[in-house]
């Protein structure tokens, strides 16, 4: 790394996040802004990505796209190319629904649903930016985690499953392709600030005080907090980092 380079730069680079028009999709795509990079934020709803590209500023794009037509993924990247004027050297997959149901209430269809969406969709993205990135010897890919893949949760099996999944993708992954310059991480909140957040606990403050007692720090984190961890990640200051999972949950991991 150049001496006048800052480790923590992301100037020359060209992300691409997925599920990026709201909630820690915008936070994080705002952060690699930040840092310098081009983003391109990918999503299925136009007018929610538009509204995030314009406040995050210039620098980010919106394109509409949906990581579980396997068969156009191909296509949402080089689509994602063209916008941005350069190839994807930063993946982001964050795209990912979420589904409350207790076990005995989780049909196939559901539990399909949240593995496509989640796993199969991050495989085929992965998929897509790879032979560019291994190609030319450089890239990051992140994948966004969840206290889910360290902890058990009630009434959230499929997606829990989807999360820990994202545990053995990012250990596999890293090995194979590693040693071709491309390092893959992961990201695993824990509880932030959020309107999904505020909706899961208005009302309940019994959970909200459970949750906060397990939590260290004593608080909710913000999406800027899981943005400037991807931008560690992806940055230069993390060159001999890669198969890791970061959880940044204010402790909540190792809370009692």
């Amino acid at each position: 790394m150049s001496q006048d380079v800052h480790p923590f730069s992301l100037q020359g680079e060209v992300a691409l996040v997925t599920g990026g028009g709201t909630g820690l999709g915008q936070g994080i795509a705002r952060c690699l802004t930040q840092a310098g990079a081009r983003v391109i934020i990918v999503g299925r709803r136009e007018a929610e990505l538009q509204r995030a590209a314009a406040e995050i500023g210039p620098k980010t794009c919106a394109l509409c796209g949906d990581v579980t037509q396997f068969d156009d993924v191909a296509s949402v990247v080089s689509r994602a190319e063209v916008a941005a004027g350069g190839p994807i050297s930063i993946l982001v997959n964050n795209a990912g629904i979420h589904l409350k149901k207790p076990a005995v209430e989780t049909s196939v269809t559901d539990f399909s649903a949240v593995l496509n969406t989640h796993v199969l969709g991050a495989h085929a993205m992965s998929q897509a930016v790879l032979p560019g990135m291994t190609s030319r010897g450089r890239g990051s890919i992140v994948f966004i985690a969840s206290m889910t893949s360290f902890m058990g949760i009630p009434n959230v099996i499929a997606y829990s499953a989807a999360k820990s999944a994202y545990v053995g993708m990012v250990r596999s992954l890293a090995t194979e392709v590693s040693a071709q310059g491309v390092r893959v991480n992961a990201v695993a909140p824990g509880w932030i600030e959020s309107p999904m957040l505020r909706k899961a606990l208005d009302g309940d403050p019994k959970r909200r005080d459970r949750i906060l007692a397990r939590t260290p720090m004593g608080g909710f984190g913000s999406p800027d907090d899981i943005g400037n961890a991807v931008v560690y990640l992806c940055s230069p200051a993390a060159r001999f980092v890669t198969g890791v999972v970061l959880p940044v949950d204010g402790g909540a991991s190792i809370g009692f």
